[in-house]
């Protein structure tokens, strides 16, 4: 549970209004509401007017807006449901579906990039394919491992930070975030590209007509993810399985149909690389640079692979099993769609392509060219059914560049949602929506993607550029933690030799890579990434150091009220014949002692009953299994059971009142519009920080809960009041 310490509003207010004398209120007036005068509790012939026997907390009764919103995002979930957990996760077929599209569409512009950068060398994509293969394998055993000791997910951020420390955590978070916004963007205007590269005349060089289509598309991204990760993944899924087969078709059969040619490109490799070697303008040393450049700058074929052990929490129980399940499917299509394509690239003499005039080139991509070569000439009759079929490929390729950004709509809030939970960003995002879903990370996500995309005006080249250096930032910190672990393991597992291997050769592989790619791109974007990268760092320091400062505050706050002295009598039971009041509290500490000594001093021996309420709010953090749900649930329990035995020490009759929930202000007003019914003479109080000069980002940082639970209050005639608390 992330919860405040502080139940804060958006500013000081009251929930009534008018004071006529110590103790005497005049609670706002609200129409068909009973009323009934009480004497004051000071016996003098002033009275306290109260509102009495509110309006019963029936469900509103359904809107035009809201039967549309339901409609649209689908009916609310419940935490309390057994079979909750079971319904939302995804099997390892479905994960491999929602979560391996970033891999495989990365086949759409990763081995297109590393061919073309050969520099006339063609026979080394022979190599390009067998190293392609051999490192996602590499990368995807070395993440296996990662949720085999992780099993609660998380993926680089959580390892980073286990093992390496905090700063290493928040710069890998970092970088994943902004990787996730830009692998959302550039897919969608990858797949923009493709789809209009397909379309006739005028409209195939219309940008604002492509940029306003890829906007729509991100929209209904966003509406799919925040109903929830199953349903977006199940709407994709049609569009993933025609990718797969029609790519394995040009795959196998273009090596089946060039079967016959692999003697002879034996020859034509053993021969090249001869040449190239013995060539003082080349060299040994020189052809080994062209290679490691061109595997470098193809290295967004390796995107998306992290994906699986961050989005563990999704995954069907048991979750480990599951996830590794999803990376062996994750690996096994990628080596095969990206090493294949490489070959079929050789066997089909694609490199001619480079020798046509650019005006030939334009709205060609190597893969639209390799279908053309492996099925242009199919025919049934006088039926062209190649074209049906290239027509279809290239068609799936852009449309799965579309559900690519499924990969980051899934893990890119997972992750921020860890980071929430850990204070390196607001707290709220690592709340969950009533779909169970975490909508404001969702909503950021999709947010900046299309922000970003219409500042670069859908331009995929630049945006490739970008996006292609964090993920091995990341890889590189995570390969790096995994080493330090088994290193520091050798003495408890003998086997440790065995996996640090692995580990060492992903760190050097990704080092390589994320090097040779800043640098070749420096000035053409990646230097963006770069800065941008660095101010979510510097941000979410910030942000962190806020937290722990009023977290210091409130210790001190703590430290002063804990020992408080009580009386020698003792308080039972609430009584529903007397004046009661309500106290919205978190967990036990200074705040809601604070909060609890206001009310006796602002209204003095008024109120006879004192009854505590709190909300066991589920967020991604707890959201993990039923065992969470319930530890968390005896906490807060726990809590409201000490302030109970606090106010009765002090005198009070008191009880305590809890509701389990996604969202505080909700399951709160809930538990409230039962204790009204319970005490017709009933008072709401809660706490808030207040600063000297509130700003906005403050309102940003710290909840609102008690502004959220007065307001729902008032409109159905309950008095409440804040109680102010000073941060600084």
């Amino acid at each position: 549970m992330r919860q405040d310490p502080h139940l804060a509003g958006r500013r000081p207010r009251r929930g009534v209004a008018g004071a006529r004398g110590p103790g005497h209120l005049t609670p706002i007036a609200a129409s068909g509401i009973r009323r009934r005068t009480l004497p004051a509790p000071d016996g003098n012939d002033d009275h306290v007017t109260t509102a009495t026997e509110p309006p019963p907390p029936d469900p509103e009764a359904p809107d035009p807006f809201r039967r549309f919103w339901r409609a649209v995002f689908g009916a609310p979930r419940s935490v309390q449901d057994p079979g909750v957990f079971h319904s939302i996760s995804l099997i390892a077929f479905l994960a491999w579906v929602g979560l391996g599209a970033d891999g495989l569409s990365s086949s759409a512009y990763g081995p297109p990039e590393a061919f073309k950068n050969l520099q006339g060398q063609w026979y080394l994509a022979v190599f390009l394919a067998l190293a392609t293969a051999l490192t996602v394998f590499i990368i995807s055993y070395g993440y296996s491992r990662v949720i085999d000791h992780f099993p609660h997910g998380g993926g680089g951020y959580v390892v980073a930070t286990k093992l390496l420390g905090k700063p290493a955590g928040v710069v890998s978070g970092s970088a994943l975030l902004v990787d996730y916004v830009l692998t959302i963007t550039v897919s969608v205007a990858a797949g923009g590209d493709a789809i209009f590269d397909l379309m006739p005349g005028a409209l195939r060089t219309n940008l604002d007509l492509k940029v306003g289509c890829e906007v729509a598309v991100l929209i209904v991204l966003i509406v799919l993810n925040l109903r929830g990760v199953k349903e977006s993944v199940k709407a994709v899924m049609p569009i993933f399985l025609v990718f797969v087969l029609t790519h394995a078709v040009l795959v196998i059969g273009g090596l089946t149909q060039h079967a016959s040619r692999f003697p002879a490109v034996a020859h034509e490799v053993s021969a090249g690389i001869h040449s190239a070697v013995v060539n003082p303008a080349i060299g040994a040393w020189g052809l080994f640079l062209i290679f490691l450049r061109a595997f470098s700058l193809g290295g967004g074929t390796y995107t998306g692979i992290e994906a699986v052990s961050n989005g563990l929490q999704i995954m069907r129980e048991p979750k480990v099993q599951t996830g590794q399940r999803t990376m062996v499917y994750m690996a096994f299509s990628l080596a095969f769609t990206a090493g294949g394509i490489l070959l079929c690239y050789l066997l089909f003499d694609v490199q001619k392509f480079f020798e046509l005039p650019e005006s030939e080139q334009i709205g060609k991509t190597l893969n639209s060219v390799l279908a053309e070569a492996f099925a242009g000439q199919w025919h049934i009759g006088a039926i062209p059914i190649g074209k049906g079929f290239i027509l279809i490929t290239i068609a799936s390729e852009a449309a799965l560049l579309f559900v690519a950004a499924q990969t980051g709509f899934i893990d890119g809030p997972r992750v921020m949602a860890n980071m929430a939970v850990d204070s390196w960003l607001p707290h709220r995002f690592a709340s969950l929506s009533d779909r169970l879903t975490t909508k404001d990370g969702v909503l950021l996500m999709g947010v900046s993607a299309i922000v970003i995309l219409m500042s670069m005006h859908g331009s995929v080249d630049a945006l490739v550029v970008m996006y292609s250096i964090n993920v091995f930032l990341t890889f590189s910190l995570t390969n790096l933690a995994m080493s330090r672990f088994w290193l520091g393991a050798r003495e408890k597992d003998p086997k440790w030799w065995r996996h640090i291997i692995v580990h060492i050769l992903g760190l050097v592989l990704c080092s390589a890579i994320l090097v040779v790619t800043v640098l070749e791109k420096f000035d053409q974007g990646a230097w963006k990434t770069l800065v941008i990268t660095c101010a979510l760092i510097a941000l979410c320091v910030w942000v962190r150091a806020h937290y722990r400062s009023i977290a210091h505050q409130l210790r001190k706050l703590d430290h002063e009220f804990m020992h408080l002295p009580t009386s020698d009598h003792h308080g039972g039971a609430a009584d529903p014949k007397k004046p009661t009041a309500v106290l919205l509290v978190g967990s036990f500490g200074g705040v809601g002692i604070h909060s609890l000594l206001s009310i006796q001093r602002m209204i003095p021996n008024y109120f006879k009953n004192l009854i505590f309420v709190s909300a066991a709010v589920i967020d991604s953090g707890v959201f993990k299994g039923r065992e969470e749900v319930e530890a968390l649930q005896a906490g807060v329990e726990d809590s409201l059971k000490k302030y109970v035995d606090l106010a009765r020490r002090l005198g009070w009759n008191s009880d305590y009142a809890l509701s389990v929930g996604t969202d505080a202000a909700e399951e709160l007003t809930k538990i409230c519009f039962a204790q009204a019914k319970r005490f017709p003479q009933v008072m709401f109080f809660g706490g808030k920080l207040i600063w000297k000069r509130e700003s906005w980002w403050q309102r940003i940082l710290h909840n609102e809960t008690s502004f959220q639970v007065q307001r729902r209050l008032q409109w159905k005639g309950l008095p409440m009041t804040i109680i102010p608390l000073r941060a600084q």
